[in-house]
């Protein structure tokens, strides 16, 4: 697979969930967005948003989040933009029954903040716009369990 993605074949997607059951199907979706065309990619990031974050976060989250992370820096990816916002969206989510799986999807973007940085001045005007709400999120972050109160 390159650089792009590497490391992805020796995580054991078939023993991690997303919102919809097993994650075995998580690395295509990673690599459609790698290289795919625009339009490939939009739909393989709206199949991840709503497998891995917009409901809550899994297991599968937290395993994609450095992937997601490398293809956010990857110029040839087609909507790094994308990439950025799915980022943020994991750092807005929750999954109270399961804290843990919470707070290592939130601490995995969390920890990309210098990257996030490095985005926020990219020469891409989308890219940068992302970035820089990314940024903002990481920031005002602040969550139960991420920041448990004394």
């Amino acid at each position: 697979m390159g650089t792009i993605l590497k490391g992805m074949s020796r995580v054991r997607w078939h023993e991690l969930t997303h919102a919809y059951g097993s994650a075995v199907g998580v690395p295509g979706r990673l690599s459609r967005v790698a290289w795919g065309d625009a339009r490939t990619s939009a739909s393989a990031l709206s199949d991840l948003g709503l497998w891995l974050g917009e409901l809550a976060v899994f297991d599968a989250t937290v395993e994609t989040v450095p992937f997601l992370w490398d293809l956010a820096v990857t110029d040839s990816v087609t909507n790094r933009s994308g990439v950025i916002k799915l980022l943020q969206t994991i750092l807005e989510h929750a999954n109270p029954p399961e804290i843990e799986v919470q707070q290592a999807a939130h601490r995995a973007v969390l920890d990309g903040r210098s990257v996030a940085d490095v985005l926020a001045r990219d020469g891409d005007a989308a890219v940068r716009a992302a970035a820089g709400e990314l940024v903002a999120a990481i920031d005002s972050h602040v969550c139960e369990s991420c920041c448990p109160s004394a």
